[in-house]
């Protein structure tokens, strides 16, 4: 099912908070594996002033996005079962790779991974982070969280995207959510007012954490039943993390498991991550929908490979092709807003989260680009836009191998 498309005059500059290899999964028809348990882990007790990870300053957040398990309650969940192999590829031209190795230095990005057809042309490390390390997410967790909701759908958990919202969550009964649908939260049409400016204290997205403080279990619903609605459902956009949020709970509500569970079964094995992957809870229990999962830049980019192959037997069919569709068109050159992917032209589309993570999937050339950073500011167009034109500049230059194409 589709949303209706919505197109805007004007926007202003966006707020970004917040991959043929040899792949080892399980045969068709085999019987299923044993998983290994989601674990809990629940790092020491902090000064709640240190958990602040706006005002983190830099040696902080290079330290702290490869090591987040050790400062915020989170599932552990293993590395599959069974690892998806990313061959080593053609490596990329001296030029693209230079061009590539500079903006890693003027971006200040850790890692910077380029898979083209299933196989790895370029992969680089700085920062401390190798190969074996984690560095988080940020807003590139909501893919994963739409991913999640495809799931829930194809399972039957979830009847639709039409589905009303208070249909999942009960407590947003009488609330500017009354009439939304699960696909408005999806594109963030809801139509509700939210305010997403990182450097505000007072920001909705900044007062988040004061929810948790006084609300505990119920913050997420209480803070999104004081919002007013500012349009109708379905006629505005506005980006807001707390929708992606509401997002979880209605998977988790429906599925029966947190999100780090359901993503052990429908994105952790099934993509071949070769790692473990740690997503913090909130004081739910359940994992934060908008936010805040770790993985190696490699399960970057398998999730990448996953979405651009279309996660066949996990969401409906042509899920993805929707997702990373501009359900919602900036009339802005091509840039829209699909099922928590961000679109962009030429048919391409990815995660994007705040201090330089992002996913960008290329299907025309069968190519992903998973990078991730440490940016000295948590939202930068000029950063955002210099990216997308190297990976411009690479698909430009890259030639698709018939035989592996989907």
């Amino acid at each position: 099912m589709t949303l209706r498309r919505i197109t805007f005059a004007a926007l202003g500059a966006l707020a970004l908070a917040g991959c043929s290899a040899g792949y080892a999964g399980a045969d068709a028809g085999a019987a299923p594996v044993a998983l290994a348990p989601v674990a809990l882990q629940q790092p020491p007790a902090r000064d709640p002033a240190e958990l602040q990870v706006l005002f983190w300053d830099d040696a902080k957040r290079s330290a702290r996005f490869r090591d987040m398990e050790s400062w915020f309650a989170g599932h552990e969940v293993p590395a599959a079962t069974r690892e998806r192999v990313l061959q080593p590829g053609e490596p990329l031209p001296d030029e693209l790779a230079a061009e590539l190795r500079a903006l890693m230095q003027e971006t200040n990005a850790a890692g910077l991974m380029v898979v083209q057809d299933g196989r790895v042309r370029f992969e680089e490390y700085r920062l401390g982070l190798g190969p074996s390390d984690r560095w988080t997410s940020f807003s590139v967790a909501k893919s994963f969280t739409s991913t999640l909701l495809g799931a829930a759908i194809a399972d039957g958990f979830i009847g639709g995207l039409e589905d009303p919202v208070t249909q999942y969550i009960p407590g947003l009964a009488g609330s500017a959510y009354d009439g939304v649908t699960v696909g408005q939260i999806a594109t963030m049409t809801s139509g509700v007012a939210w305010n997403e400016d990182y450097t505000d204290p007072n920001s909705d997205v900044a007062q988040m954490n004061r929810f948790v403080v006084e609300y505990g279990p119920d913050a997420i619903v209480e803070q999104m039943k004081t919002l007013k609605r500012e349009a109708e459902p379905g006629e505005k956009w506005v980006y807001k993390t707390g929708e992606t949020n509401l997002i979880g709970v209605v998977v988790e509500n429906a599925v029966g498991l947190s999100l780090a569970e359901y993503a052990q079964q429908k994105i952790v094995e099934p993509a071949g991550f070769a790692g473990p992957m740690f997503w913090m809870t909130d004081p739910r229990g359940g994992n934060i929908g908008g936010c805040c999962l770790s993985l190696r830049l490699a399960d970057y980019a398998r999730m990448g490979q996953f979405a651009l192959e279309g996660g066949e037997g996990v969401v409906p069919q042509n899920w993805f092709a929707d997702a990373g569709a501009p359900q919602v068109d900036f009339r802005n050159g091509g840039f829209g807003y699909g099922y928590q992917w961000w679109t962009y032209p030429g048919g391409n589309f990815g995660a994007q989260g705040i201090f330089g993570q992002a996913i960008t999937i290329v299907p025309e050339k069968q190519l992903v680009v998973a990078v991730v950073s440490n940016w000295p500011t948590a939202t930068s167009s000029a950063n955002r836009e210099r990216t997308r034109a190297v990976v411009n500049r690479i698909a430009q230059a890259a030639e698709v191998t018939p035989a592996v194409v989907k």
